[in-house]
């Protein structure tokens, strides 16, 4: 098994549960006493929420290229960014690796586009739901995609800072969250995209009338798959550095 790098702890408590998932999956799929081979660097989720609060994604994105340099210092032959909302600097972040960056937003278009919808709510921080890094890409893989009004975006928003990540699970939240959900699904979505990690701590596929879909659960799957692959589907975008490595085909 090819080792999995972790850029996480934006928030710690989404990152354990990647820690969680892909070890059950690895066990899984090799049985016995198999687990994970990955490697893991935590970052301080005070120091990032500073800088996105600030709109300062620039600096940002140099923190997170230098933790992931670390992890390929550290031995992973592939890596995740264990957040939806810091994939807005995926493309800095791949550009100091020789190793490929498994994007969330591709992993999790794919597994939207296998069960046929094309329809789908997206759900996630502020900067998710409303900015093109992330919307923008799942456009461009064919599906069509809604989000909340203004006051179920800022719903959406608190809940993760001011509750989830910090470890904070209110029945009155999943309440909440479950009437957006309706509105969305009134207005035509087939599916919601739980696309903040930390969402998976409150809500489950019984809180929705359509499909959910956990983007942490779905990241994890897809990297024990390319890490148990001769050819996992991964690739640098255009100026990444690269290393001689049979992991460098398909989706970035």
């Amino acid at each position: 098994m090819k080792t999995i790098g972790l850029l996480g702890g934006m928030s710690w408590e989404s990152t354990a549960e990647y820690y969680r998932l892909l070890n059950e999956l690895t066990r899984d799929r090799l049985g016995g006493l198999h687990s994970a081979r990955c490697v893991l660097y935590s970052v301080d989720f005070a120091e990032i929420e500073h800088l996105q609060a600030e709109g300062r994604w620039a600096e940002a994105g140099e923190v997170l290229a230098e933790a992931a340099q670390r992890l390929e210092a550290a031995g992973a032959d592939l890596v995740l960014i264990c957040t939806n909302t810091m994939h807005k600097v995926a493309d800095r972040v791949q550009a100091g690796l020789s190793v490929p960056l498994l994007h969330l937003a591709d992993a999790t278009a794919d597994a939207v586009k296998a069960t046929g919808l094309t329809r789908v709510g997206l759900l996630g921080t502020a900067f998710t739901m409303e900015q093109e890094f992330y919307r923008g890409r799942l456009a461009a893989s064919g599906l069509e995609v809604r989000v909340p009004d203004t006051a179920g975006r800022g719903l959406v928003h608190r809940v993760i800072y001011e509750e989830l990540c910090r470890g904070i699970v209110c029945e009155e939240s999943r309440a909440a969250y479950q009437r957006v959900i309706g509105e969305l699904v009134a207005g035509g979505a087939q599916g919601i995209i739980l696309g903040c990690t930390e969402i998976e701590l409150l809500i489950g596929a019984g809180d929705s009338p359509v499909p959910v879909f956990p983007t942490a659960r779905i990241h994890a799957e897809a990297a024990v798959e390319a890490a148990l692959s001769a050819a996992p589907r991964l690739s640098s975008p255009p100026g990444g550095r690269r290393r001689s490595t049979t992991l460098l085909k398909g989706c970035g």
